[in-house]
């Protein structure tokens, strides 16, 4: 299984970015396809997740602001994020879960600034 994520930038403060994870391989059944950050200095954290059955949960920081959605037919998870705010710069990096297996895509650069 490989995931390839795209989409992040640099964009300012109340902006939007729309990130995509496109997995490939062997993809049976998917348990969990999410998307997490890592921002300098900090640990990895949840951003939002959505479950197989298209329940979708977010980190309390986010909420309101990201929306997390799946394609099953592309087998990609998108992450739209409106209102940025600098806080949410750091490398967002998508995972997915398969039969209690996680994978990790490479990540890719959020900066908000102005």
């Amino acid at each position: 299984v490989q995931l390839q994520a795209s989409g992040g930038g640099l964009v300012q403060p109340g902006g939007s970015l729309r990130l995509s994870c496109v997995a490939s391989g062997s993809i049976l059944s998917i348990s969990f396809m999410g998307w997490y950050r890592q921002a300098p200095g900090k640990q990895r954290e949840l951003v939002a997740a959505i479950t197989g059955s298209g329940i979708a949960n977010y980190a309390d920081s986010v909420k309101g602001r990201f929306t997390i959605s799946r394609d099953n037919a592309k087998k990609t998870v998108y992450l739209q994020m409106n209102s940025l705010k600098p806080e949410d710069t750091a490398v967002y990096y998508c995972k997915l879960r398969q039969f209690a297996v996680d994978y990790w895509g490479q990540g890719t650069q959020v900066t908000v600034s102005s």
